[in-house]
């Protein structure tokens, strides 16, 4: 069992680990830059800013540790830079196959299509997992060597409750994906849809009279920030993410399901 999840997870160990020692050198550069910023009046900071920027990135408590590690990191390399990369990567996971004539193969084996989908899926936990874990654990190191603490328990849940938001991308790279027969439009418009759906919830959710649009936004239920400054989150919004991934993910199997291949 679970052999397409292997052989597919095998593909994305290279990329994995090149991506994680990526991020973890930008975190060794952030926690770094927070320890010459010392005496900066960041008051001044935010009144030179515009709103929709300081609401976008979650600009607050940059004068803590878990407040600059959720702007500089959390906001912009968690919820928009790997949110794009999981839905590029999960939109080229059956169109990838399609438009280069292997899926005729895959399907002469005796697998259900839906059984495929999920292990390819399933494929993009190995980078998911190891993202969060190493690069996790990183920052707590580098925190600690400058002297400065935060709470190990507010990273963890920062780094678990991330898991359900990037779920979500997934599946929507997942149901583009079988929508188109080329890889390069399914990964396309996934990252164009995720872009879009953070700027709906960071931009356009702020105006009152548009407050309900950011509802549809996956990043509405995750906010890394509140999470690293004092532990505060509401698991509700993590059950909004899980169920929003099962639908997505059911929805994908039933064009699977669905299209002539």
């Amino acid at each position: 069992m679970f052999e397409t999840t292997r052989y597919e997870a095998s593909r994305r160990v290279r990329g994995t680990a090149i991506l994680t020692i990526a991020i973890s050198l930008y975190a060794a550069f952030i926690v770094w830059y927070f320890t010459i910023l010392e005496g900066v009046d960041y008051e001044a900071v935010f009144e030179s800013m515009p709103p929709a920027m300081i609401e976008a990135f979650g600009i607050e408590a940059l004068a803590t540790i878990g407040g600059f590690l959720g702007t500089q990191i959390y906001n912009f390399v968690w919820l928009l830079g790997l949110g794009l990369y999981f839905a590029y990567a999960a939109g080229g996971l059956i169109a990838g196959d399609i438009e280069h004539e292997r899926m005729d193969l895959l399907l002469s084996f005796p697998v259900s299509r839906s059984r495929l989908l999920v292990e390819k899926t399933l494929s993009l936990l190995l980078p998911l997992v190891t993202l969060n874990v190493v690069v996790g654990a990183v920052i707590y190191v580098l925190v600690q060597a400058i002297g400065e603490s935060i709470d190990p328990m507010y990273l963890v849940l920062a780094h678990a409750l991330s898991i359900p938001y990037l779920l979500v991308c997934i599946a929507i790279g997942v149901v583009l994906s079988v929508l188109v027969d080329r890889a390069a439009i399914a990964e396309r418009a996934a990252i164009g849809l995720i872009f879009v759906l953070f700027l709906v919830e960071s931009v356009v959710g702020g105006a009152s009279e548009f407050e309900w649009i950011q509802y549809v936004s996956p990043t509405y239920y995750y906010d890394p920030t509140p999470i690293l400054i004092d532990g505060s989150y509401e698991l509700l919004d993590t059950g909004v993410l899980l169920v929003a991934f099962v639908v997505l993910l059911l929805v994908g199997q039933v064009l699977f399901q669905r299209r002539d291949i």
